[in-house]
């Protein structure tokens, strides 16, 4: 314990046998930090930005990126069509079932018009429906072989 004692007394500043430390601030990172880092986010996307740039620039330049890009293109192209079509095709489809739909319906209700049941205007606007949707889904179908006359070279 003296020997504590007296590395305090040697340590004292001020004379009262008291050791007091000051309190140091040491900051390895300045207090703006956070802004650092917002402006390191941004300079890495400029300098990926910079990059995608010359890559694309050199790609234009290349005869093999530029034939890739352009067969993508013909077969994106062919596919949108072929899906197209099918779109067509399937919404045709889907039409003209819902005509068949509105034909039972109106054949029903026509028969119960017959018997007393039912007025002329259910009869009427089932016939109605049925005509229409089978107008969409005819003419669907006549698009896609529209289509298919003028896409064909």
């Amino acid at each position: 314990m003296e020997a504590a004692t007296n590395k305090t007394t040697d340590l004292d500043a001020d004379g009262r046998g008291t050791v007091r430390l000051q309190p140091q601030v040491c900051a390895i990172v300045a207090p703006e930090t956070v802004k650092i880092e917002a402006v390191s986010k941004v300079s890495t996307a400029r300098k990926l930005g910079v990059v995608a740039r010359v890559v694309k620039d050199q790609a234009k330049r290349s005869r093999t990126v530029r034939a890739m890009g352009q067969a993508a293109s013909t077969t994106g192209r062919a596919f949108g069509r072929v899906l197209h079509q099918l779109w067509l095709e399937v919404t045709g489809i889907v039409f003209l079932i819902m005509a068949l739909s509105f034909a039972g319906a109106s054949v029903k209700e026509y028969g119960k018009y017959h018997a007393g049941q039912a007025g002329l205007g259910r009869v009427a606007i089932a016939i109605c429906f049925a005509v229409t949707f089978a107008w969409f889904g005819v003419s669907s179908f006549w698009r896609v072989k529209k289509k298919g006359r003028s896409g064909a070279r």
